[in-house]
């Protein structure tokens, strides 16, 4: 069923000069009219499918423009650690989920954050020892650039004693220069490199049962991001969502990014950014200027609270950044470069600036685009906008990284998460999770962005306000915003004539209610392309 029409509603069309309307037409998955009940039920043909959503409010579909779509299904059936409140309660959990495993089989999991423990310290891989039987184990913290291996799965990966560090990588050791387990950056493709990974067949089940959660969240798009030097990952993401989509099975529309080390084949094969339909697309170039706060690697101008000799690091080294970023600009592709520290942020729009400023016959027909864009002095603020450099941000790592921005930047936090900054100077702002990091949860993320508060209410009146949005804003960093980073502003984002059918029926009007409520935000109906995927219909 691609052609429907839906009435008694209450459309957020989020159309100039046209933002309200109470029913939309929907022919061959496509917004044929939206309007007046009777205008539209005179231009429906005879039998077309009728629904009464009650008063609801409708907003287009959203899209997570930030998530490690392919990693997840990777993942699924691993232990999941956000909820432990203590190393002991991450051991207990990590233990009950190894027993339930096949003899055999790697003992996996990611979502663990110290800094929300009484102890606050790392795991060690004496303590994976003591739970995994023997058996290789590794799980990731909740950033994914620290991960803790036990001794079984160093000793696969070949890391003892005389290994060394790889290059942008750390391997922790102890006084006597044994490994610890705790891995940094790129320390932990040592280990990722030698675990059996799944068959394409299961890696298409679990895609499908994540974009099933993603769904009932009313999300109907991606923007799908790569890890750190996982070469083949693109590749392996690229094929799957292409065979999917051409079995007609693909249940989300997917920008899919591309690895820089790969950036040479797609030049060669004269692909540019935006290649693609309306449900698979080549996105960007993606590559990582610098690390993460809790790993204690994002870039700075100055040092960490505490620790006067670290200033964090940049994974990619400037010179190598900027021969990409050139390069890829002079070819037709577009680039997604994270980057967290005000350093790195600085350093990658120096480059942009330049880049631009040398122009290219082929520019890429998508926007370059920073990643996270965590910290920024005020007087970077405004280039993003100058430079029509999208800001690619997650508003629920504003709220759940607050203990460590005030910990490890102190003052330097009022410059975190600059969303009203960045809004008013004109930048387009394209939220998502960052899942696995983060909860894919996108009233989660409004909720953040809007309030900025946790979950909990703390702190009270929010951290920073100043830098908060209204949630007109922030509904459109999820959709309008997230259209316009992959050029598809004309048909993605609103609820207009000749738009794709993609929109969520809510059971409460968020632009009414408590802030505080929209945490709590059920969706009751999501559709994709004039079909009801959920609740799904047997």
């Amino acid at each position: 069923m691609t052609d429907i029409l839906i009435q008694n509603a209450r459309i957020y069309t989020q159309t100039p000069g046209q933002s309200w309307a109470e029913a939309v037409l929907v022919r061959q998955g496509r917004v044929v009219a939206v309007g007046d009940v009777a205008e539209l039920l005179e231009l429906a043909p005879t039998g077309t499918p009728t629904v009464d959503v009650g008063g609801r409010l409708v907003l287009p579909g959203f899209t997570d423009s930030h998530i490690h779509f392919h990693d997840m299904a990777q993942r699924r059936g691993q232990v999941a650690l956000y909820a432990a409140s203590s190393l002991e309660d991450a051991l207990a959990r990590i233990a009950q989920h190894a027993a339930e495993l096949a003899p055999d089989a790697w003992v996996l999991g990611y979502g663990w954050n110290e800094s929300s423990w009484p102890e606050s310290k790392f795991p060690t891989r004496h303590d994976l020892d003591s739970i995994s039987g023997g058996r290789p184990a590794i799980v990731w913290r909740t950033d994914l650039h620290v991960a803790v291996a036990n001794s079984a799965a160093l000793k696969v990966a070949g890391i003892d004693q005389n290994a060394p560090d790889p290059p942008a990588g750390v391997i922790d050791r102890d006084a006597s220069g044994q490994p610890t387990g705790v891995l940094r950056e790129l320390a932990i493709n040592l280990v990722r490199r030698v675990i059996p990974q799944p068959d394409e067949a299961t890696a298409a089940a679990n895609l499908r049962a994540i974009a099933a959660d993603l769904h009932r969240l009313g999300i109907v798009a991606v923007h799908d991001q790569r890890m750190k030097d996982h070469n083949e990952e693109g590749r392996q993401a690229l094929r799957l969502y292409t065979r999917l989509r051409n079995q007609g099975r693909l249940p989300l529309r997917i920008v899919c990014n591309v690895e820089a080390a790969n950036m040479e084949h797609l030049i060669a094969l004269g692909l540019e950014s935006g290649f693609g339909d309306e449900w698979v697309r080549l996105g960007f170039i993606k590559l990582f200027a610098d690390g993460s706060l809790g790993a204690r690697t994002a870039w700075m101008l100055a040092p960490y609270e505490g620790d006067p000799d670290n200033r964090g690091m940049y994974l990619t080294p400037p010179d190598e950044v900027a021969r990409v970023i050139q390069r890829a600009h002079r070819h037709g592709l577009a680039i997604s470069i994270h980057a967290i520290g005000d350093r790195a942020n600085r350093e990658v729009l120096d480059i942009f600036e330049e880049t631009l400023a040398a122009g290219s016959e082929h520019p890429p027909a998508l926007p370059h685009r920073i990643e996270h864009v965590q910290a920024l002095q005020p007087e970077d603020q405004s280039r993003l906008a100058a430079l029509g450099v999208v800001a690619s941000m997650q508003p629920l790592h504003c709220t759940d990284d607050l203990p460590n921005t005030d910990l490890l930047w102190g003052e330097r936090g009022r410059n975190a998460y600059a969303f009203r900054s960045l809004q008013a100077a004109g930048t387009t702002l394209a939220f998502g999770s960052d899942a696995p990091v983060a909860s894919f949860n996108p009233w989660w993320g409004i909720h953040a962005a809007v309030t900025r508060q946790r979950g909990d209410g703390a702190p009270p009146g929010g951290w920073h306000p100043e830098q908060r949005l209204s949630v007109v804003e922030a509904v459109e960093a999820y959709t309008l915003g997230a259209a316009r980073a992959i050029g598809q502003s004309h048909q993605q984002g609103r609820i207009a004539p000749g738009y794709l059918a993609d929109f969520i029926v809510l059971d409460r009007d968020i632009f009414t209610c408590d802030p505080a409520e929209i945490r709590d935000v059920q969706v009751e109906m999501t559709i994709l392309g004039g079909e009801i995927v959920y609740p799904e219909i047997s």
